[in-house]
């Protein structure tokens, strides 16, 4: 009789631990056979089994010249039907090779959860599986936003290292906002209201800490935060602060036009006089204890204020780049923790007046930090450029006057400047899925973007990418979160490669018929119109481009309903979620040709009729489509503004 051999993990690591679990799991749903798992210390060749562990752990492994490495994603593939063995250079390693296994027998994950599963149908023996490969970038990541259940964010940790990605980074020690809002359903009536606390906030994220964990994920935490959290004041969203300040904290805070107060009412948003020396202590000193006290986090973000033209204009600051004080502050941090014996590594970053690089300071040991270029005010349209070329000059730093640069090369200009003073360890941390995706209703024309700027990091000297985005952005696909995935593991993947397999994977033997729907839904709404960085044409050319969007809708009708009936659980939800998509188009098509047109009063009536179908949807959709986020972005181009969202028409 033909088995699947045992599964030996040789290590206790929970990388390796739960790559036996999964390979049983999966193996067992495909086959109907359960193989055996047994834990061994030592590699034994004459004994068939597939064997899991590091390099170190193989001979084959180490004549081949593969090394263990905590910071290099690579595996080694020799895996027959009497099993073989899965070799990588660290444990997180051994599970993203265990995942390409299984893709490599036709298993597929087009989305989050159980109904984003695609598993084959398997007879043994086995066939055989020969590859070894390695990461091209070795920061890929997904950073927590938006609205989200505990489930959502589980079912997308759980779904990372399937698509090769390493890491997840919860904003905030305690990531209450992000929660706060779905559990409160905040601008959804339809749900019923109740109260999040904060202390369910911090139960919820040590679970997920515990699941980023099980996996040997890069566990990044906090960010937002420091500016205020370590003067007393609550920091765990952007929230109007209330009641008084705490006694002696408003000599801290940055004096703006000679008054030191909370930047809008809001904490999180507020700078620091940054040249105090006592400020600089306190935040510094604050992040050492916090690093004291969560030993498994990885790596740990130090930024500033989220607010920007708020920097201090006292004596103390107004001589020096708010980046220069930064850089400061980051020597002082590196100095406490390592005389506190703690080798956690910061993220620093470049963002909005830190887009500014420091004139006299600079990092003194640049292997404790990670550069993270953030540049939020840039437009999607098009990607980031290739190699050559000249970049332009950047606008001289001028205190609190400052314009963001939305053009990618303008950006890019301003990384360059900062890789002059600082040549380590660096990544880009973009917002793709943000509220972007959703100026692309058909997810299509941004997944090229998306590729484009993904391989060409690289070339730009950005060593990673970690996508600051919602939760949830599978709808109508996964096409762009499969093309990030896919080519933060391979840059050499070609977009239509991934798109081709996607569609087929997510979709069936009729999935070309649901990429012609959303490349045409892409093209017909035009997303550089809904950026607003169309021209009087594109604008006057919209209503007649909408109109034809109950033609693509019709065309792609006969395979939705053929591929609704699919057996096949995966492809049966993939027509579902399309089916909706559909719902939701026509009635966008038809409030932005209203606002195009320039009948703003209807534009605005149909536009409710866009998010009342969405809030009454939201139970249906909620794995795999924020409301929160998609009224943010779109209501206000219909003219709804953002107190009548939390509200009602």
């Amino acid at each position: 009789m033909v088995t699947i051999p045992p599964i030996i993990p040789l290590s206790n690591q929970p990388g390796v631990r739960f790559a036996a679990a999964e390979l049983r799991r999966y193996l067992r749903q495909a086959t109907g056979t359960d193989p055996q798992v047994l834990p061994r210390k030592r590699y034994r060749s004459d004994f068939p089994a597939l064997w899991l562990g590091l390099f170190s752990q193989f001979p084959e492994a180490q004549r081949a010249g593969l090394s263990d490495s905590p910071e290099v994603d690579r595996y080694h593939l020799q895996i027959g039907p009497e099993g073989g063995i899965l070799a990588a250079s660290n444990s997180r390693s051994v599970l993203l090779g265990a995942y390409r296994y299984l893709t490599e027998l036709g298993f597929r994950w087009v989305r989050p959860g159980r109904d984003g599963e695609l598993i084959p149908s398997l007879s043994l023996p086995l066939p055989a599986v020969h590859l070894c490969d390695q990461g091209s970038y070795r920061h890929r990541g997904v950073c927590i936003e938006g609205a989200v259940s505990e489930r959502h964010v589980r079912d997308m940790v759980d779904w990372l290292p399937k698509l090769g990605f390493n890491g997840y980074f919860i904003q905030f020690r305690e990531a209450y906002n992000f929660f706060q809002r779905w559990y409160e359903h905040t601008g959804n009536p339809t749900f019923r209201k109740r109260t999040f606390t904060l202390e369910e906030a911090r139960t919820l994220t040590r679970k997920l800490r515990r699941e980023i964990k099980r996996r040997d994920l890069d566990l990044h935490m906090v960010g937002h935060g420091w500016t205020c959290e370590p003067f007393g004041i609550p920091g765990t969203g952007w929230y109007p602060h209330e009641g008084p300040l705490p006694e002696g904290v408003r000599p801290f805070l940055a004096e703006v036009q000679g008054k030191r107060e909370l930047w809008g009412g809001i904490a999180l948003n507020t700078n620091l006089c940054y040249g105090n020396p006592e400020v600089r202590r306190i935040l510094t000193e604050a992040i050492v204890e916090w690093a004291r006290e969560n030993p498994d986090v990885d790596i740990i973000h130090f930024w500033l204020a989220d607010g920007s033209n708020n920097h201090c204009e006292c004596p103390l600051c107004r001589d020096h780049l708010p980046s220069d004080l930064y850089v400061q502050m980051l020597n002082q941090l590196d100095q406490q923790l390592t005389a506190a014996g703690l080798g956690v590594r910061i993220v620093f970053l470049i963002y909005v007046d830190l887009l500014w690089p420091p004139q006299r300071e600079k990092i003194h040991h640049p292997d404790r930090f990670i550069l993270m270029f953030a540049p939020i005010t840039r437009s999607y349209s098009q990607p980031f450029a290739g190699k050559g070329g000249a970049l332009p000059e950047i606008p001289p730093y001028q205190r609190n006057r400052l314009t963001f640069p939305r053009d990618p090369q303008q950006n890019l200009a301003f990384l360059r400047r900062w890789q002059e003073m600082f040549s380590g360890d660096s990544f880009d941390f973009d917002y793709h899925f943000m509220w972007d995706h959703f100026k692309d209703p058909g997810y299509y024309a941004m997944a090229q973007v998306l590729h484009q700027d993904v391989v060409r990091l690289r070339d730009l000297g950005l060593n990673g990418f970690m996508s600051c985005q919602v939760q949830r952005a599978f709808f109508p696909t996964g096409l762009g979160m499969t093309v990030l995935g896919r080519t933060l593991w391979d840059r050499e993947l070609g977009f239509e490669a991934i798109a081709d397999d996607y569609f087929r994977s997510a979709f069936g033997e009729e999935g070309e018929a649901a990429r012609r729907y959303c490349q045409q839904i892409s093209e017909l709404f035009n997303p550089r119109l809904l950026r607003g960085e169309a021209d009087a044409a594109e604008q006057q050319a919209a209503p007649s481009r909408l109109a034809q969007v109950p033609l693509a809708v019709a065309a792609v009708k006969p395979a939705l309903e053929r591929g609704l009936a699919s057996p096949q659980p995966c492809h049966a939800a993939s027509w579902r979620y399309l089916q909706k998509h559909t719902e939701l188009v026509l009635l966008l098509a038809e409030a932005l040709a209203a606002k195009w047109q320039g009948r703003a009063d209807e534009a605005r009536a149909r536009g409710w009729k866009v998010l009342d179908w969405a809030r009454r949807n939201e139970r249906e959709l909620q794995s795999v489509f924020d409301l929160f986020e998609f009224q943010l972005t779109l209501g206000p181009l219909l003219g709804i503004s953002g107190d009548e969202l939390t509200s009602g028409p």
